[in-house]
């Protein structure tokens, strides 16, 4: 099911954010995971311009997976990958986990998860 709120914000500007862009398109062997809820004050303010980021990088949707979590935040892999706060977003190349976003990094999921996969 699609998290409706990883639309992306059609205002986002990707020029003013040129380096996390970049960075996201550079790394095309990996994926994200989405852990969020369309219910979710934070997942309203921070996954709409992560999916513009997202889509700025041209990366392809069979690369980018939502799970959709009830308000127990109780859904599909969160056992399995210790989710606890959404957002939560993993990024894993060759199934293995190279990168993690949770709720309340000081960075936007974006800029934080490009400089995660940068070092």
């Amino acid at each position: 099911m699609a998290l409706e709120t990883m639309a992306p914000n059609p205002v986002w500007d990707a020029d003013a954010h040129e380096d996390t862009v970049s960075i996201l398109r550079d790394h095309d062997g990996v994926t994200y995971t989405i852990w969020g809820g369309d219910w979710c004050k934070d997942c309203r303010s921070q996954l709409p311009d992560f999916g513009a980021a997202l889509d700025a990088a041209g990366v392809d949707d069979d690369r980018i997976e939502h799970v959709a979590v009830d308000r127990d935040k109780q859904g599909p892999g969160v056992e399995e990958y210790a989710v606890e706060y959404i957002p939560t977003i993993v990024v894993e190349r060759d199934g293995e986990e190279i990168a993690r976003f949770v709720e309340s990094e000081e960075l936007p999921p974006a800029a934080y998860l490009a400089e995660q996969l940068d070092s």
